[in-house]
């Protein structure tokens, strides 16, 4: 190449001698004397050192600011000081000539590139391109990378095709907001940017493809969260026809664990078959339908027993426990336990302790001495245990308890194996639920799901004979470390039970047709039994990564309140845009002057 003979990882004490050429960053310069500096040069590969000698070659590299880049032609020699800690620590290179390739014009940098993960979040990714450059950072995106090549490798030696689906399409009701993009040539009229390929892959398997993916990118006009991205991100989606659920969990347990193994903060990973946890008893006994089985804790219903022991927050209330042996916390320690679960679960926790001679003591042990050894039988208390609590309406209770163990297995080493990746399946999840604000009936998950039941099931509901809460679908989610990947679903393939399943909750066949018409139309021309699921990729290299947030692992996230402040975005635009998109903007005075 016309810029380097090698990298600056490349060269070895077996190339001293060697006239090269090497072009990167200049990320640090140490003058010795007037006559001599060292240079540390640094590429995508790794760094070299530099000497300059020659009065000139020195000149050019003390007018020059950090993370200039530059060419040097020069002769590689042996180190007399050598570095154990880097590749090329037995080498140097002094520079006959040297070439400004892009100087770097300011004095300052806005944090040191070395140390770039200590500066706040909002100056990263402003400068997310100097962000990058630090190799700590930037070995997030290679894995990453590496991490799509193995998926689509793995996915394509089962038989499945990548296939890419439409950006601009119509918005539909899949349960997030959807980004809208107007369209020109039809004033007043708008597409949508895909939540998911839901739609599309489906009328894939209606068309006669057999096993179709695609690394897929998604837009959902939503919250940031830790394990969440604003605006967009990347899935693994895939389709089967003529499948089973069965069929589809022996594919990703085929391909995941040996992507984990292999490019994962830890080296072991759950084998197949992973567990299968139906949804309620993932909520009764591990208070989340996210559980994260590296923690062996488990809740305990104790509200028979406990609710009229004449603890006011446990009067007429849901009440949850979970014993820990071998935490022997502070007070001080206890406290800040609670009131952290209090901040993520919304909800107040509760404790007492069995102490080495058997009595209940701290916390809230005054109301249990009457029912003392009903107490200890009940959740086979042994000697120096800590039981926590939680109460209230039974999905909050579950809640708080699941909160307690993530936050009792975080400070009880001996209850969770952090060095590892467990998977396992939610399976059984409810059809339908009540929604929180319009307190009517809706689709719990994805409306295309097939229900528990199929038709037979649902007229039950319809004629009263069943509750619609009760009904199960053929529904999943895989779950890792306590992080959902993926939901999925058998599909509801059958219009006549499509149709039904939207009548429970007050829409009607022209409903269907008009918001699915493309779906609803196919399936009536025949279609194949087809399930499938989508591994979200973004969550997926975060814990291979043992990345706090999700923002680590993607090259050019935007911040948390969905704005990208390295580019600008959202910004205005010019009036004659949005005169050709027949868009007037009108002013919101309340949200501008709250």
């Amino acid at each position: 190449m016309h810029y380097r003979t090698h990298t600056c990882n490349e060269l070895r004490l077996e190339d001293a001698g060697k006239q090269v050429r090497l072009s990167g960053w200049m990320e640090n310069v140490r003058e010795v004397s007037g006559s001599l500096a060292f240079i540390v040069l640094r590429d995508f590969y790794g760094t070299t050192q530099l000497v300059a000698e020659d009065e000139q070659i020195l000149k050019v590299f003390l007018n020059l600011n950090k993370e200039s880049v530059v060419s040097v032609t020069g002769t590689v020699r042996e180190r007399s000081s050598k570095n154990p800690n880097l590749p090329t620590g037995d080498i140097e290179v002094v520079p006959d000539s040297v070439e400004v390739l892009g100087r770097c014009r300011y004095n300052a940098l806005p944090f040191q590139i070395g140390r770039s993960t200590e500066a706040d979040e909002s100056i990263r990714l402003k400068y997310r391109y100097l962000d990058l450059r630090n190799p700590e950072v930037k070995k997030n995106i290679i894995m990453r990378c590496n991490v799509v090549s193995a998926l689509r490798q793995a996915m394509t030696e089962h038989g499945f095709l990548e296939i890419t689906t439409p950006i601009l399409t119509a918005s539909s009701p899949e349960g997030a907001r959807d980004y809208l993009v107007p369209a020109r040539k039809h004033p007043g009229m708008f597409y949508a940017l895909p939540q998911a390929p839901q739609q599309f892959k489906q009328l894939l398997m209606t068309s006669g493809f057999d096993k179709y993916f695609q690394i897929a990118p998604c837009f959902r006009d939503e919250d940031a969260r830790g394990d969440r991205s604003p605006g967009e991100f990347y899935q693994l989606d895939m389709e089967m026809a003529f499948a089973t659920q069965e069929d589809v969990f022996a594919v990703m347990e085929d391909v995941l664990p040996p992507i984990f193994a292999k490019y994962g903060k830890y080296n072991v990973a759950s084998s197949a078959p992973f567990r299968r946890i139906p949804y309620l008893e993932a909520m009764e006994t591990y208070g989340s339908d996210k559980p994260d089985l590296r923690i062996d804790l488990t809740v305990t219903d104790v509200t028979e027993l406990l609710s009229g022991c004449g603890f006011g927050p446990f009067e007429g209330n849901t009440v949850k426990a979970v014993p820990v042996t071998g935490f022997t916390a502070t007070r001080k320690q206890i406290d800040k336990l609670c009131a952290d679960v209090e901040v993520v679960s919304g909800n107040k926790a509760y404790w007492f302790r069995l102490d080495e001679n058997g009595e209940i003591v701290g916390g809230i042990a005054k109301f249990l001495q009457e029912n003392k050894d009903k107490v200890i039988a009940a959740l086979n208390l042994q000697p120096n245990t800590f039981v926590a609590l939680s109460a209230g309406k039974k999905g909050a209770a579950q809640k708080t308890a699941g909160v307690l163990i993530k936050k009792l297995g975080e400070l009880c080493p001996d209850h969770m194996d952090t060095e590892r990746y467990e998977f396992c399946w939610i399976v059984d999840f409810p059809m339908y639920e009540i929604g929180e604000e319009s307190g009517e009936l809706e689709f719990c998950h994805n409306p295309f799901s097939m229900p528990n039941g199929g038709l037979d099931i649902l007229e039950k509901a319809e004629r009263g004979e069943v509750d619609p809460l009760s009904i199960t679908a053929y529904q999943y989610d895989i779950v890792c470390n306590g992080v959902e990947l993926s939901s999925g679903a058998v599909r509801n393939h059958d219009p006549e039970i499509m149709i039904k399943a939207f009548e429970l909750v007050g829409l009607g066949e022209d409903d269907v047709k008009a918001k699915f018409p493309a779906m609803y139309n196919a399936f009536c021309y025949g279609a194949p039994p087809h399930a499938g699921v989508a591994p979200g990729v973004d969550r997926m290299v975060m814990l291979l990564a043992g990345a706090e947030t999700i923002r680590e692992v993607i090259p050019f996230p935007m911040n948390k309140n969905a704005q990208d402040v390295m580019m600008g975005a959202p910004g205005p635009v010019e009036q004659k845009q949005l005169d050709e998109l027949h868009i007037a903007v009108v002013r919101d005075e309340e949200a501008c002057n709250p």
